[in-house]
Formats: structure tokens, sequence, C-alpha cells
């Protein structure tokens, strides 16, 4: 991504959100017109709206425009890849339960009427409404643009301690996820072999920092993926070490944006899993043989996972644009203030939390999804097609599994546990996919009557997925621009 711009007014979102924010070139109610910005684009008939990024937030923008649009203007999603991806799974993916295109949902498959552009935005130019990316094959481009809606996501939050970043990897991509899988079954299968106690102890220790969503499913997924490689592993299996999972994180419970009941109930649930479960408690050094704590003690692993929360995508802050907390200010409506024919939403997007005055929503696919379509009803308007809503939701609960039949739920905030809350939780999956959900059902039924697969196919090498990567969906390749 490009760096930040320098001498840029780090002005807030309140300061911001008194700007002007319609088009003063356009009679409200008005009709969107062509951009002339762009010499070979002059003479085009229908308006172009750019959507950048293809998660939960661009990826219901643009299924949304494509229904209300009937082919009245042209729609242009930009993405890296052309699939999107339901992060949710990705856990079950990365132990072994889902084939990773299970969870990938075509975006030329499932969006007609939506033209897709493979690349990655680099800069936006407001002045020539023009977006600037790079494609897989390193070529640029510019789209012009008459309508921008930028959604482009988040990536893994890094924090300043030692060895962390040369050691660890994230959990925000598919390249990540099938890495995970690979270097699990890797290190099981080496420990089998290996005659040196300490070594099998070390490549048998998985340790995850962090026990907010993603963290807390992988490790729930985890656990039973490695007993599962573990039973099929005849050097482990015969007097050999059990594969150990230590979560840790600085908060004093699990999932702290959950009720405190289900809390407790992913703790219980992973305690007799026999995680290791331990709050209060951070990493101070990571190295190539192990972690150490801040309570001092050591712990020999080959293995460490970085889920301690997401940041808004580089690109945000390379935009000039006042931010709240990294993350792009808008208004109600989801405008950018003082960038007329400019929204965005999602994760990249400090959208004000109607519900909750003073706040923002925060960074949860269930949000991202819904502004994502308000956001398509708002670029509507702004082209004379219906009125503008302002995006209010209250969260209708949150949904932990925690593996087999086990979950944790609270759909429309009443609290379940057990193999009721799994049933629930893999039901919201199924409806919430936008395709694939009879696949996705089959892998499950495969996964409840089969062993597991231990097999590493070696597509993506560590080097591929380092932690602080700025595109953690694209997996790097010699010679590409993060070389």
């Amino acid at each position: 991504m490009p760096e930040s711009r320098k001498g840029t007014d780090p002005r807030r979102c309140k300061d911001a959100s008194r700007r002007l924010v319609t088009d003063p070139t356009r009679p409200p109610g008005a009709p969107c017109a062509p951009s002339s910005t762009a010499g070979a684009h002059v003479n085009r008939r229908r308006p172009r709206i750019v959507i950048v990024g293809a998660g939960f937030a661009g990826y219901e923008c643009a299924r949304t425009l494509s229904r209300q649009a009937k082919g009245a203007a042209e729609i242009v999603l930009l993405n890296p890849n052309d699939y999107f991806l339901y992060v949710p799974l990705l856990p079950e993916v990365a132990t072994g339960i889902l084939e990773p295109r299970r969870i990938s949902v075509s975006l030329t498959g499932t969006l007609p009427g939506v033209r897709l552009v493979l690349g990655e935005a680099r800069d936006v130019d407001f002045e020539a409404r023009q977006v600037h990316y790079t494609d897989p094959e390193e070529r640029k481009g510019s789209l012009p643009y008459d309508r921008l809606v930028l959604t482009v996501g988040s990536v893994n939050k890094l924090l300043p301690v030692p060895g962390v970043a040369e050691h660890a990897h994230g959990f925000r991509g598919m390249p990540e996820a099938l890495f995970l899988r690979d270097h699990i079954t890797r290190q099981i299968e080496l420990a089998g072999a290996a005659e040196d106690a300490a070594e099998r102890s070390a490549r048998t220790t998985f340790v995850v920092v962090g026990a907010g969503y993603t963290g807390t499913e992988v490790t729930a997924q985890g656990v039973r993926f490695t007993d599962a490689l573990a039973r099929q592993n005849t050097g482990l299996r015969d007097g050999g070490p059990r594969p150990r999972w230590l979560l840790l994180d600085i908060a004093d419970r699990l999932l702290p944006e959950l009720d405190e009941r289900l809390s407790r109930t992913a703790e219980r649930v992973l305690r007799a899993q026999g995680v290791d479960v331990r709050t209060g408690t951070s990493v101070k050094e990571a190295t190539q043989d192990g972690v150490l704590l801040d309570d001092g003690e050591f712990v020999a692993s080959r293995s460490l996972l970085w889920c301690v929360g997401v940041r808004p995508d580089p690109l945000v802050d390379s935009l000039g644009l006042p931010t709240d907390k990294g993350r792009l200010c808008v208004d109600e409506f989801l405008n950018v203030p003082g960038r007329p024919g400019v929204f965005a939403c999602g994760d990249a997007a400090a959208v004000p939390d109607l519900t909750r005055p003073g706040e923002v929503t925060p960074m949860t696919a269930q949000h991202a999804q819904r502004q994502g379509k308000v956001a398509a009803r708002n670029v509507a308007a702004s082209c004379g097609r219906g009125a503008p809503r302002a995006y209010r939701h209250h969260d209708l609960g949150f949904m932990v599994d925690l593996g087999g039949l086990q979950a944790a739920a609270n759909p429309l905030h009443v609290p379940l546990s057990g193999p009721l809350a799994g049933l629930v939780t893999r039901g919201y999956h199924l409806m919430a996919m936008p395709d694939n959900r009879v696949r996705v059902a089959a892998d499950w039924l495969l996964d409840a009557v089969l062993p597991r697969q231990g097999v590493q196919l070696g597509l993506v090498s560590s080097w591929s997925v380092p932690l602080d990567t700025e595109s953690p969906e694209v997996a790097r390749v010699p010679g590409g621009p993060t070389a």
C-alpha cells in the first residue's frame, strides 16, 4: 500500500462531519451524470459506480446495487481475488473440516451485472475521480468513477512485541488458513519422527494469542484437529505427548465482547478439551524456539498464532482524509464528509452507532454486511433513485463455534450453549452464506463420519504469509511487490 501522505490535518470525525457532504453540482434528486474527468470515458452513457473491496460490506453493496440498478448504472468491483471469503468459517478450513473453495464464493458467478476488476487499490485521486490500482500481474491501471464506495476492510493488528512480526502468523485470509493447515500437520508429523523429548514437546505445543472470536474458534477447532492427527501417527500414539494448546489474552476472561455467561461456557468447553486457558497473560517476546510470557515463563513452541485483533487497511491512512482510530470518518448516511459521491463502510469506516450515541459500530461481519446494503441504497439515492437512509442496527447476538457439536451463542440475546447452540450456529452460517451451502453441509456430514485427512500440500510457505502484510488475502510471491 502507498505511504501515508505527509502533512495531512489529523482531523476527527466530529469536526469533519460539519462539512458539506452533498454534491454541489447536482440538484437534490437529480440523476448521476457520467464523469467527464477522464478523456477516454467522456462519452460513457451510464454512470459508473466503483466498489473497492469484496468483503462483507463490498459484496453486499455490489449485490444490492446489481439488483436495484437493473442495467441503469455500470457497477465495477475492484478486488485482489475473484471470490468473496466467508471468514467466519475460515478456522474450519485451517483444521481440515472444509475444503478452501467451500467458503470462497465466486464473484462473477453470484453477482450478475457487476464487472469484476482484479487488482489492489493503491491510491484514490478524488479531484480526478479515479482509483489507481495494480493487477495480479503488476500492471498499473485506473478506474474513473461517478460514485465510489470504499470497503477495503482490515488487516492484522500489530503490537510492539519483540520477535512477533518475525515468528508469528495472523489469521485474516485464505493463504494464512492454508499455511496453518499445512504447518499444523507438518509439526505433528515431525514430532512423531523426533527422538528428542524436548523437540517433540515443542512441536506439539501451539500458542494462540488473543481470546476473541477468532482466537477462541481457531483454538477450539485446532485442538480437535491435532488430537485426530496424533491418533493417526504411530510415533505419537504409542506414548507420545498429547498436543498442547495455550490460549492467551491480556483480558480477564475469554470473549470479553460476549455475555459473561457465554464466556464462562466457552472457557469450560475449551478446558474440557485440554486447552490451557490463561487470561491476564500476554507475550513479552517471541523467538524461533518459543515465546516468553510476561510472567517470566518460557513456552517452547514452533507455532505462534496472532489473533489480537485487526486494524483498518493501510489504504485508509494514505487517502489524507479525516480518520478516527485509523478508520475513515463518515456520517450516518455513510458519506465521506467533503467528498461528494464517495461512501465508505465496513471495518475501514468509523460509522456512527445511532443505537449508542457517541460511539462507532464495531468491526464485525454483522455490521459490515448491513452497512453494505445501506451504502447501496444511499448510492442509488444519490443518483436520484429512492431516498437515503441512515445506518441503524441493533446487534442480533453473536455465535462462537467451539468445535464438534459445541458452541456458545446468544441469538436475539437469548443465551445458548451445547449442541443446541452448535445447531443454531451452523444453521446461521448456512443462511448467511450467499452460495455453496450444499457443499458446506456435505463437508460437515463427511467430517462427522470420516477421519480427518492428515496431508500437507506445501502450497503456501511461511515466508508467503508474513504477519505484517498489508494484503492478507494475497500470498506473497518471489519477485512480487512485497518480496
